[in-house]
């Protein structure tokens, strides 16, 4: 049965708002060439995200308005493709979903975009590279906005690859210097190998429904997913000669949520991204990009839920990730670098919880994890400010006494993702490790639960670790940097850290498992899963709340005894780490080289291609046939037939033209006759 939908016309201002900023910028900057004053710019480009957030909650109150019947409002803009049976409406839809979604993109995005004016600040080239960075913050707030508001998957497609440019030119922002435009390109090679799967899903999805008229319509999708389940495609002998063709769409689509979400084996991309400016690195790696794959594969969860083989692998790959990536973070000193591998590993227990089937803990992980992700990223910015651009930790050391507030603010972060009560990240974790613990249907999902607790864990040190690292103990901060100050930074700076931290604190309770909420006395208190119920599908498990507390206090105490282990090693033993990297010299080597995969893609991908490319493609093709046969060979036999053969027709005298005209009158005379 398909979903009812109310008109409006109010959606389709929440992406162009920030796309007018981005317009406005960009026509100055690239066909004017005249940069606006930083007051203007300020007031175009925070404004544009601030309004959108207020016109995406008026359309939750709308959207709280209407009648259990319907589902949420849809805005159709125009028929963007009408071929034969294949349409595709730019239409946006807002439902409990995407609105969360929104919300969170909108708040988080702002912020950022505030903080940025405090941190660009002494941005002055010539370039008008001020003003040139909020035009793509803002243009990457489009793109996601596009994403998240697409009503089928065509629209979704459409910001999934503006999200992908955008990255491109935030993570390059500084272009240069090499190794940052390496970054921003390294980032737009790896979501298109991604990207790949991604269409043959969508192709797939289109084929199975062309004799009754093909859509990428989400509610037309789910309504008619019966015809998709009953037919099967054949494939390789060693995967099993067939397969269901939902399970080779979910997989299909999961390989492009691998790419944009940065899960083994494409998240190469995602620590090299900290080259790019500290807040691109908080709006990337929070609320944005990163979340896409999770959002997709929330958005297609009646799809998912049919494909049981396809929700195992993401539940299995985002376990693995999880704990791959935590155990990489244990032995990075770059703080940035620290922040972005937790990402890789908070979004690998994001899929956990959506290949357990619990969508909506996904969701709540994904908000949970914006805000506290967020104010570690921006609160690691004004570290990197107060330290005039310093970001080693072996460099730190003693600040907690010199940045107080952004010492408090920073301690929230850690607290909070690594899921100490009460913090926000306490309850949106609890909800995936338990998932994982009742996903009787994915095999091996008591050992889905043990990885996440170990991860937990190690979360728990390696975020303590950098916290000691950074602000407790003596300093270590350069003679050159304490010559030049060390102070907190602007109140712009500052004020976005706050308001994150509040978050980080009670956002938790807006998901609080009906466990917590009979303790307490709070009827429905999982307001959140309750929500997004109506959209996201939703397995019911039904657990004794003793259970469900054990379970909790299981995953705390894992978290305690990291965050006791850190506080051993780097407060009151700092002697122990030295001797530890000497004892496990290999072992460290191998988890600070970050297991080689860099050199090993290099080694099985990037220089044979680089070597195809050179000798095949360039220099067989390029060079040898195509300018040295086909332009250059033809230049050539022109000129041979000339030097050769045509210049004797041409020798001067009177007598040899008259005779070859005399001769070509008789051979011409001589063919019509025979004619």
């Amino acid at each position: 049965m398909v979903e009812t939908v109310a008109p409006t016309d109010l959606l389709r201002w929440i992406p162009l708002l920030p796309l007018f900023g981005a317009l406005v910028h960009g026509v100055l900057l690239a066909l004017v060439r005249r940069a606006l004053p930083r007051g203007l710019v300020i007031a175009l480009s925070v404004g544009a995200p601030a309004l959108a957030f207020v016109v995406t909650l008026l359309g939750f109150f709308q959207l709280r308005a209407l009648p259990g019947s319907s589902v949420g409002l849809v805005d159709e803009v125009y028929t963007w493709i009408g071929a034969g049976r294949v349409v595709a409406e730019m239409s946006f839809l807002l439902d409990p979903l995407s609105v969360v979604m929104c919300l969170v993109v909108l708040g988080v995005g702002t912020l950022i975009h505030v903080y940025s004016i405090g941190y660009m600040d002494d941005d002055h080239r010539e370039d008008g590279g001020f003003q040139r960075f909020f035009c793509y913050l803002n243009l990457f707030l489009c793109a996601m906005l596009m994403l998240v508001l697409g009503d089928n998957l065509l629209v979704l497609f459409l910001g999934w690859e503006g999200v992908g440019l955008c990255s491109y030119l935030l993570i390059g922002f500084w272009y240069g210097d090499r190794w940052n435009a390496y970054c921003g390109l390294k980032a737009f090679v790896v979501n298109r190998i991604g990207d790949f799967g991604f269409l043959i899903g969508i192709f797939l999805l289109l084929w199975a429904l062309a004799d009754v008229g093909a859509t990428l319509n989400f509610r037309e999708l789910e309504a008619a997913l019966p015809r998709i389940v009953e037919r099967s495609v054949a494939v390789p002998g060693w995967l099993g000669g067939s397969w269901r063709l939902t399970t080779l769409i979910g997989v299909c689509l999961f390989v492009g949520a691998m790419g944009k979400s940065a899960q083994i084996p494409l998240y190469v991309w995602l620590p090299d991204a900290m080259a790019g400016p500290t807040p691109v690195s908080a709006l990337i790696h929070a609320a944005t990009m990163v979340t896409a794959g999770v959002y997709m594969v929330c958005r297609m969860s009646f799809l998912y839920e049919a494909a049981p083989g396809a929700s195992a692998l993401i539940a299995w790959t985002g376990a693995i990730t999880a704990l791959f990536a935590a155990t990489i973070a244990i032995t990075q000193t770059d703080i940035k670098k620290v922040l972005a591998y937790s990402t890789v590993s908070q979004l690998g227990y994001m899929f956990l919880a959506a290949g357990c089937g619990a969508y909506s803990a996904a969701i709540f992980h994904v908000g949970t994890h914006a805000f506290f992700k967020a104010l570690l990223f921006l609160g690691a910015g004004a570290v990197i400010l107060a330290l005039h651009h310093e970001q080693d930790t072996d460099r730190m050391g003693g600040l907690r006494r010199r940045l107080r507030r952004t010492h408090a603010v920073f301690l929230v972060g850690v607290l909070a993702i690594a899921g100490l009560p009460p913090f926000s990240g306490f309850f949106s974790k609890d909800e995936v490790l338990l998932s994982a613990w009742l996903a009787h249907d994915v095999p091996g999902h008591q050992w889905l639960w043990a990885i996440g607790v170990v991860t937990a864990a190690i979360t728990a040190f390696y975020m303590f670790r950098l916290h000691f690292r950074t602000f407790a103990g003596a300093s270590r901060v350069e003679p050159q940097v304490e010559h030049h100050g060390i102070h907190e930074p602007a109140a712009t700076v500052l004020w976005p850290l706050y308001v994150l931290a509040f978050f980080a604190i009670v956002g938790g309770f807006a998901g609080l498992p009906q466990a917590y909420g009979d303790l307490l006395g709070v009827p429905d208190s999982n307001s959140l899963s309750n929500f997004l119920r109506r959209v996201v599908r939703t397995q019911e498990h039904h657990v004794a709340h003793s259970t469900e507390f054990a379970l909790a206090g299981v995953a705390t105490l894992a978290a305690a005894l990291g965050a006791a282990g850190a506080w051993l090693l780097y407060v009151a033993r700092p002697e122990l780490p030295a001797r530890i990297r000497s004892g496990a010299g290999a072992l460290h080597r191998l988890l600070a080289n970050k297991y080689y995969v860099d050199e090993l893609y290099d080694a099985l991908f990037v220089r044979p291609l680089i070597a195809l490319s050179d000798h095949v493609l360039f220099r067989g093709i390029d060079a040898g046939l195509i300018d040295g046969v086909a332009v250059n060979g033809s230049a050539r036999f022109v000129r041979s037939l000339a030097d050769d053969a045509l210049k004797y027709l041409q020798g001067g005298l009177t007598q040899g033209y008259l005779i070859t005209m005399v001769a070509g009158t008789f051979a011409v005379l001589a063919w019509l006759l025979a004619a």
